[in-house]
């Protein structure tokens, strides 16, 4: 389950009932995005934050953008996250979709590559390991609880992102936006292969749509207004005519039609992404989701 990070108004006390029902179960990890051009909360603090809030489930970034950051720093962060978290830490990262969020921290957008990206995950890998980056007493710390650091999960929508990864992630956290079970599973597929070829353990193969669930007409368009909101550096008459078909909403039996779907192909994740911040709709998806537990 992801927070509504996205979603206006938000306090503390949201986020922490949020944090606290997920941790309650059925669900495995506790998921959120980061943008920078954008009214939700800074993604590492609020890792600090989801970390004391909880005790079981993983502690998931979909996704953090590494040349949004100074990847020591960064690498220290989440190694941080991983203490306080006892080793709870998964770490999302992409190479992000806005020019507006590079100009924002002042990065460079000319780096929203895959190469950029990869050139930070190693630096940061080097950082976890214990490694001097440079010439001072002692090297950049704390260690995290994970040896060699969080795991790592490239996300992505496409073959080309998925193959260049496969040396240095552990799995991908994709994104479908009309839930087109068999076009995830051609990318699962791509990914199957590559983590092969590369010589690397089968990769963890996770998914995320946006959700909403009631009766009616209304979950379409809360999702609708969500859409709206979230992808406004996109006309809205683009985001209007691409709403009816992106994410899901509907009542429960067709939520689990829809999660059997995923599980189907071997998706060992789906990472639920919210329309709302109703606490009322985050309990009515745990008792769907108690099925897979």
């Amino acid at each position: 389950m992801t927070l509504p990070v996205m979603e206006p108004d938000l306090d503390a006390n949201t986020l922490k009932t949020w944090a606290r029902v997920v941790d309650d179960g059925p669900f495995s990890s506790l998921c959120w995005g980061e943008r920078m051009a954008f009214d939700n909360p800074d993604s590492l603090t609020l890792l600090g934050a989801v970390s004391a809030w909880t005790d079981r489930v993983r502690l998931v970034t979909t996704v953090i953008v590494p040349q949004l950051h100074d990847p020591v720093m960064l690498a220290k962060a989440l190694a941080t996250g991983d203490m306080l978290s006892g080793g709870r830490l998964t770490v999302g990262i992409g190479v992000g979709g806005r020019q507006e969020d590079y100009d924002a921290v002042g990065a460079d957008f000319s780096t929203q590559t895959m190469r950029g990206m990869a050139e930070r995950v190693a630096i940061m890998k080097r950082v976890w390991a214990g490694e001097k980056i440079t010439d001072s007493v002692l090297p950049v710390g704390p260690p995290p609880v994970q040896a060699g650091g969080p795991s790592l999960m490239v996300g992505t929508i496409g073959p080309k992102t998925v193959r260049s990864a496969a040396t240095w992630a552990d799995g991908m956290a994709g994104t479908t936006l009309d839930l087109d079970v068999a076009q995830q599973n051609e990318l699962f597929d791509v990914a199957r292969a590559a983590w092969n070829d590369a010589g690397r353990p089968k990769p963890h193969l996770a998914t995320s749509f946006w959700f909403a669930i009631g009766e009616g007409a209304e979950p379409r368009a809360q999702v609708h207004r969500h859409l709206r909101r979230y992808m406004n550096w996109i006309p809205a008459d683009f985001v209007d005519a691409m709403a009816p078909t992106t994410g899901w909403a509907g009542g429960d039996d067709d939520l689990l039609a829809v999660l059997r779907r995923f599980e189907a192909i071997g998706t060992d994740e789906v990472h639920l992404i919210p329309t709302s911040s109703s606490t009322d709709q985050l309990r009515r998806v745990a008792d769907v989701a108690k099925e897979f537990a």
